[in-house]
């Protein structure tokens, strides 16, 4: 299979990942933090191994400041519902995933107001509506870094400028940027990050993480068995434990230290040049396919590789379907968990058929979808 559904999940791993997981599992995959037994001991290295791993990509000081969550989504709801209360107000842009938009929505009944800023019809934000949205009670501003469904890119520095000048949090959405390109947190000043592990990341499912700044204090969501200060009734104030109630996903984050250590290994600079290399690509080539439509820009250095397009009229999901049964090539259709970014450039009915290039794709790959659009364009 010709695997074109790298925003949704990386597919495949470095084999290096495969190994960590299954190592973990059979040989030492006991309850980290809870016992002194030499399991538990390696499994809790291992966990604090994947956090020094982590602050290094993303220059943070301190590697007790990254949170291990479930996903994205997990670390998106903690944050935002962590960072504000009653009376307060959050901006973020029609570019968002439902991931952003619905704990946003659904703090709407706790006294929480919001305003969405629009973008333009490439999903590009215009940092002065953004601004110009600020309201006295404005507490905390996230944005994507890069659209999940057409790839357009944040200037995250730009904005985390504007937040700061007004002193207000910002949250960025790495989902689909974290481990492809160079985030430094220190220098662009942002005060959490949230990002999933199974992405380009290229660790398992069901591993995200979230980064909050030294000495922000965000609410929890949940309480627990923390490994610390058993003795006491009340969630422990102790950062990252108070994030991280429960047993940790051992071998899911085995399996995340492993793909960051890959990515030391490649060169994050090489795996962004491979793939926006493969993406100009298939923008190239994408004009020889008739009565195709483009979403979003098809400049490289300002977008993902996420390439939204149409044939015509041609349902999305059926263009979909032709290109898996037919053609054995995977790529996602409809509606992305984002419903106003579709508003935003025009496809909520139709949706749009979802190309997300990763590391591991090659220009044979293009070559061969290439050949099947023209086919399923000519066809229909």
């Amino acid at each position: 299979m010709i695997y074109l559904d790298n925003a949704a999940t990386t597919y495949p791993k470095p084999n290096s990942v495969y190994d960590a997981v299954l190592d973990c599992m059979k040989n030492y995959c006991a309850n980290p933090g809870r016992a002194g037994h030499r399991l538990a001991m390696r499994a809790a290295r291992e966990i604090y191994d994947a956090r020094e791993n982590l602050a290094k990509l993303f220059n943070i000081d301190n590697p007790m400041n990254i949170v291990f969550t479930s996903n994205a989504t997990d670390s998106l709801n903690l944050a935002i519902k962590g960072s504000v209360t009653k009376g307060d107000h959050i901006i973020t842009t029609s570019m968002e995933h439902n991931s952003v938009i619905r704990p946003i929505k659904a703090l709407e009944k706790n006294g929480v107001e919001n305003t969405i800023v629009n973008c333009d019809k490439d999903g590009f934000l215009d940092y002065k509506d953004l601004e110009n949205a600020i309201k006295a009670n404005t507490k905390l501003i996230v944005t994507t870094h890069a659209s999940n469904v057409c790839g357009t890119l944040v200037d995250i520095a730009k904005v985390s400028e504007i937040a700061k000048k007004h002193n207000i949090l910002y949250l960025v959405d790495a989902s689909q940027t974290a481990g492809v390109y160079d985030i430094d947190v220190k220098k662009i000043n942002v005060d959490m990050l949230a990002a999933p592990g199974h992405k380009c990341l290229f660790g398992p499912q069901g591993t995200g993480i979230l980064y909050i700044r030294e000495g922000l204090n965000i609410d929890i969501l949940k309480e627990g068995g923390t490994g610390s200060k058993s003795e006491d009734l009340f969630q422990p104030d102790l950062v990252p434990d108070k994030y991280e109630s429960g047993t940790n996903n051992t071998s899911g984050i085995a399996g995340l230290n492993a793909g960051v250590k890959f990515i030391f290994e490649e060169g994050i600079e090489n795996i962004r040049e491979h793939e926006e290399k493969l993406c100009e690509y298939m923008l190239n080539r994408l004009e020889e396919v008739p009565n195709i439509v483009i979403y979003g820009t098809k400049n490289v250095k300002e977008k993902a590789a996420v390439i939204a397009l149409n044939i015509g009229s041609m349902d999305s999901g059926e263009v979909t379907f032709l290109l898996d049964s037919e053609y054995d090539i995977a790529t996602r259709s409809g509606i992305h968990c984002s419903p106003l970014a579709h508003k935003t450039l025009g496809t909520l009915e139709q949706g749009v058929v979802r190309f997300s290039l990763g590391y591991f794709n090659t220009k044979e790959d293009i070559d061969k979808t290439i050949e099947a659009l023209k086919e399923i364009a000519i066809n229909n």
